[in-house]
């Protein structure tokens, strides 16, 4: 159904009342992506502050865990 076969179906005020509604449901959206998007940020922090919490109760935290070095030629 196109827009004029709506006007002259239903009028003037049905086709307001959907373009309003349309505009109102895309205004919500278009609101909600900030907060969304620092829900993420917050998410994104607090899992690293948790991380170094936990592992600085379990027993220290250090940048880079301690590896031994490669030893390609080693036959032990």
């Amino acid at each position: 159904m196109s827009a004029t076969e709506v006007l002259q179906r239903y009028g003037t005020w049905a086709l307001l009342r959907f373009v309003v509604a349309l505009l109102v449901f895309v205004a919500l959206h278009l609101v909600r992506l900030p907060l969304v998007w620092l829900a993420w940020v917050l998410e994104f922090g607090m899992s690293r502050v948790d991380r170094l919490v936990t592992a600085g109760v379990s027993g220290g935290y250090t940048a880079r865990p301690e590896r031994e070095p490669l030893r390609h030629n080693d036959w032990r």
